[in-house]
C-alpha cells in the first residue's frame, strides 16, 4: 500500500524521500527547510512534515554542532579500550551508564572482540588523560584492563 507524502511512518518503513532527507541532513544539519525540500524534490510543507516525523520516530536523534575540541580547551583526544571483569548484563549495563557520564567522554561504543567498550575521550593534556584513566577507570572494580590510543587526526565521514 503506498504511503502518502505526509503520513507518519514507523522507523522501519522509511521510503526513498525519507532516506534522501536523512542523507542531506547528515551532510549539513543546518540546511534550511526550503533548501532541503529543493534538494530532495518535494514541497517545503511536505519536507517539514517528513522531517518532524523522522524526529518523532527516532530516525533523527538530534542536531549537533561539530566543535573543534581545542577551541574548548580539550585538544587531546583518545580512544580508551576497556575490558570488563564480568559480563553479566547488569554489570555491562551499569558500566555503560557510568561511563557516559564521565568527564571528557564524547562517545561510548559497546564492541565485539577482545575489548568490551571503546570510549572516545577528550582531555586538556596528557596528564589530564592519564588522570582520567587512573581516577575513573583503573579504580572501577568492573574494569579488568584498559588500553589507550591517542588520536592524531580525526576526519568525519558523510555516512
Amino acid at each position: 500500500m503506498p504511503v502518502a507524502p505526509n503520513d507518519v511512518r514507523p522507523f522501519g518503513a522509511l521510503d526513498d524521500t525519507d532516506r534522501a532527507i536523512l542523507a542531506e541532513l547528515a551532510a549539513d544539519g543546518r540546511l534550511p527547510n526550503n533548501a532541503l525540500a529543493e534538494r530532495v524534490g518535494v514541497a517545503p510543507s511536505t519536507c517539514l512534515t517528513r522531517t518532524r516525523a523522522l524526529r518523532e520516530c527516532g530516525a533523527i536523534r538530534g542536531f549537533y554542532a561539530e566543535v573543534d575540541p581545542a577551541a574548548v580547551g580539550l585538544p587531546l583526544q583518545a580512544l580508551v579500550s576497556v575490558r570488563l571483569a564480568a559480563h553479566e548484563r547488569a554489570a555491562v549495563d551499569a558500566f555503560r551508564a557510568r561511563s557516559v557520564r564521565l568527564p571528557g567522554v564524547v562517545s561510548v561504543f559497546h564492541v565485539a572482540g577482545a575489548e568490551d567498550y571503546v570510549l572516545h575521550v577528550r582531555a586538556a593534556s596528557g596528564d589530564a588523560l592519564r588522570d582520567f584513566v587512573l581516577d575513573h577507570l583503573a579504580v572501577d572494580p568492573a574494569v579488568q584492563h584498559t588500553q589507550t590510543s591517542l588520536i592524531f587526526e580525526q576526519a568525519r565521514g558523510m555516512g
